[in-house]
């Protein structure tokens, strides 16, 4: 199976990309959306489990074929996907594995658009392991059970402790300035997602009724990108890389930075229990590579950038807010307390939205394996946690990225290298989340020069300091001088 999408701003996928069809319809009341999504998910069962083909972990006693699903353009998920499969370091560790024990080993690689379609080829024993987002995760656990085909989550790819890596943008032109300005209009999300919890917190924080106060547009992220450029959604909201692509690309601008929530998200790794329970030495290799594939990307983080970006069609200075060395996610497999306290609550979240069940999360949590591969080290590596993304200048030609402390220092060094900047990141003042320098909204307060990612925080702050008042980029370029 393979999807095509519209207006896409992604190129086509270089590989054949296996996921369910775009979905965008739009269910404005909650009882039509939530009939459409509870069929959309019985669809991709069923779909799954009477389509043709081998198990995932076929075997003739001696050959062991793995299928590993992940999503290349939800670059959250890298190190164990699309960043793992370009450095061969999974095949490297099967090879490694075969000396041990004499079997031959091989990799399927699936591509897909969303999780979705993972979990449903999981619970139908056709992928053996795949990556995701927390809220698709809960999806996972609760199908996996439901269908007495039981998953477990075996590591972290990366994660954001404020909720960073979901993003709410409108267009550029567009007179909406906070969440309250959604109320009553047409707001494109992926139902299930991660991006779409991010959007119900938020609205909810903002005294909107999420089901009955916005027109929600069930979409897979191309879609609702077209949607949103067509005029025919408000606002996105979304995960990596949708919301920085269109910002950098000029076809959007931020209007609530999932930062101001305060509640981690992130991505992780599941495998099917049985495939564990029969495989471990190959669930134990897998995670030996993507520790490896974790630390290349944090020794050589604009290597890595670009070849991300040469593998998904992404530009590399969008892979790089995200992935970068002070990127918004943070690549640490561990599976830390914070994240699984998370995990929890989400569950009423999705429960509310009548997407799920119940879902034992202690029991869906399996850290045995990467103990195993860390060791002693376990238990330091657990503890570590972020650290605050400094200001960088990415220049054109330069195999490397300069930091900065802060951004007025950052501001003067791109206002004396005009024309050789590939790109300059800036964290928000009040939340901490890296963004663009030019698609931030600046503002000047005093002696200070300060940026934000969304006008919402800049408005905050200068309701909140007398005498500051925001600028344009280019005059906070002239202003740093």
């Amino acid at each position: 199976m393979s999807s095509r999408f519209m207006g896409s701003p992604f190129p086509p996928s270089p590989s054949p990309s296996p996921s369910t069809p775009a979905s965008p319809f739009a269910a404005p009341h909650p009882a039509r959306r939530r009939a459409l999504t509870a069929a959309l998910v019985s669809a991709l069962l069923l779909g799954s489990l009477s389509a043709c083909g081998t198990p995932a972990d076929a075997s003739d006693g001696k050959t062991v074929t793995v299928t590993v699903g992940y999503q290349s353009k939800t670059i959250n998920t890298v190190t164990a996907g699309t960043l793992l499969r370009a450095l061969g370091s999974f095949e490297r560790a099967l090879r490694a594995q075969a000396k041990r024990d004499g079997k031959v080993y091989k990799v399927r690689w699936q591509d897909y658009a969303t999780g979705a379609p993972i979990t449903a080829q999981m619970v139908a024993g056709k992928v053996d392991i795949g990556s995701m987002g927390d809220f698709p995760l809960l999806i996972n656990a609760a199908r996996g059970t439901q269908l007495h085909a039981p998953t477990r989550l075996v590591s972290v790819t990366g994660y954001n402790l404020r909720g960073a890596l979901n993003t709410i943008v409108t267009k550029p032109g567009s007179a909406l300035r906070s969440l309250r300005d959604l109320r009553g209009k047409k707001v494109s999300s992926s139902v299930g997602s991660a991006s779409d919890g991010t959007l119900v917190r938020a609205l909810q924080r903002a005294g909107i009724d999420p089901e009955q106060d916005i027109h929600k547009l069930n979409q897979q992220p191309a879609v609702g990108a077209s949607a949103l450029q067509s005029g025919s959604a408000d606002a996105l909201s979304q995960f990596v890389a949708w919301p920085g692509l269109l910002t950098f690309q000029g076809k959007a601008r931020a209007l609530y930075d999932g930062g101001a929530l305060g509640l981690p998200t992130f991505h992780g790794v599941t495998v099917r229990d049985a495939f564990a329970t029969r495989r471990p030495a190959v669930v134990r290799a897998f995670l030996t590579a993507q520790r490896d594939a974790t630390r290349f990307l944090q020794r050589h983080p604009v290597d890595a950038a670009r070849r991300v970006a040469k593998a998904t069609g992404l530009p590399p200075e969008v892979v790089y807010l995200y992935n970068g060395a002070g990127g918004i996610a943070t690549f640490d497999p561990t599976l830390k307390p914070q994240l699984i306290a998370a995990l929890k609550k989400d569950v009423p979240v999705l429960r509310a939205a009548k997407l799920t069940g119940p879902v034992d999360v202690d029991s869906f949590v399996n850290d045995r394996y990467l103990k195993q591969s860390y060791g002693s080290d376990y238990t330091r590596a657990v503890r570590a946690t972020a650290h605050p993304s400094p200001e960088e200048v990415w220049l054109r030609g330069a195999d490397r990225t300069r930091s900065f402390a802060g951004p007025q220092a950052l501001l003067r060094f791109v206002a004396a290298h005009r024309g050789r900047v590939r790109a300059a990141y800036v964290a928000d003042t009040t939340t901490g989340s890296r963004w663009f320098a030019d698609k931030s909204v600046w503002v000047h307060d005093g002696a200070r020069l300060l940026p934000f990612a969304t006008r919402a925080t800049a408005d905050a702050w200068t309701r909140q300091h007398r005498g500051a008042r925001t600028l344009s980029y280019p005059a906070a370029l002239e202003q740093a001088r």
